[in-house]
């Protein structure tokens, strides 16, 4: 089936509540909302990154393709809320997105029978373990997914750890006194201190910060205890849904051996490699390619209304 693009879509900036606190999100609508409820994507995030970091791009092809789109923030990041700012729990996380599709679920725009998840890096994981405990969603996509915390933790040198063990105990210290989270850089560079220390890691997202955009490279050191207990690929094989998995056959963040193995055991998993690293899947060709067939799947499993083909515009509304 060859699906047309969308004229014209728009973007406005909301919350939803998540726990105690809430999320922000922009949420794309495309023009042909008006005429009958579309369907919707939920898009997240990896470590540490906000949405402004790259998911734009993604998200304004899945509107300008018919598809509502909401794309979050985690609490304790960004613009969202949350009081201990930095801390990175896997299990807040996925609160947040079970938040983010209840919130899309009851959108009057949406039709709410056809949902799906997009996630990428530890987005991607939690795309897995979310699409493994929502069996009522239509589709998930998991992008150079993070599938396991053990595997990706074992790029860490002895030096590194030695040293990160000693800022765990500082952090878990200042969370027992209710102090301020003692942090860490979420990526630096090679033989220095961070959660990511590949070469590519700090580059790569540096990259995906816009101009007029400011990202906190910090989380807090009790983090890295969430992130290597976290093997969300052991869900894979769970999943009801159909699930598109991009993995980079370069991963320098990732184990694409190690995510492979998971995600094949997936009942109706649709897995495809690109020469490309984690960090490039946000531009040029990769992108382009990604793009295509990311939303080719989507469109082939949320069945959107075909709408006449013409430029994609985009209405931006901000508060």
């Amino acid at each position: 089936m060859t699906h047309k693009a969308a004229t014209k879509f728009s973007r406005r900036t909301v919350q939803f509540t998540s726990g105690d606190s809430y999320c922000s999100a922009w949420l794309y609508i495309p023009d042909t909302a008006s005429a009958a409820p579309v369907p919707v994507v939920v898009m997240g995030h990896g470590l540490g990154a906000t949405r402004e970091m790259g998911l734009a791009p993604y998200a304004e092809r899945f509107a300008a393709a018919g598809l509502a789109v909401l794309v979050f923030t985690y609490r304790n990041l960004g613009d969202s809320g949350g009081g201990a700012r930095q801390v990175l729990s896997m299990t807040g996380q996925l609160a947040d997105w079970d938040a983010a599709l209840e919130y899309a679920a009851d959108l009057p725009e949406v039709d709410w029978e056809r949902v799906a998840v997009w996630g990428s890096s530890l987005g991607g994981g939690h795309a897995i373990a979310v699409a493994a405990r929502h069996p009522e969603l239509c589709a998930a996509v998991a992008q150079c997914p993070f599938t396991d915390g053990p595997a990706s933790a074992g790029a860490l040198g002895i030096r590194e750890t030695l040293v990160l063990a000693g800022v765990l105990t500082r952090d878990f210290l200042a969370a027992a006194r209710r102090k301020q989270p003692v942090t860490v850089p979420v990526a630096a560079a090679p033989g220095q201190l961070g959660l990511m220390t590949a070469p590519d890691a700090l580059p790569g997202m540096l990259a995906l910060v816009p101009d007029d955009y400011e990202w906190v490279n910090r989380a807090a050191a009790r983090s890295l205890i969430n992130i290597i207990r976290y093997r969300p690929g052991r869900a894979a094989k769970c999943i009801a849904a159909p699930i598109l998995v991009c993995i980079s056959s370069t991963d320098s963040v990732a184990p694409p051996e190690r995510t492979e193995r998971y995600v094949r055991q997936a009942p109706r998993g649709d897995v495809r490699h690109y020469d490309a690293g984690h960090f490039d899947f946000y531009f040029g060709k990769a992108f382009e390619q990604l793009v295509a067939d990311q939303t080719e799947f989507l469109v082939s499993h949320l069945k959107p209304a075909q709408v006449e083909s013409g430029r994609a515009d985009l209405t931006v509304t901000e508060g």
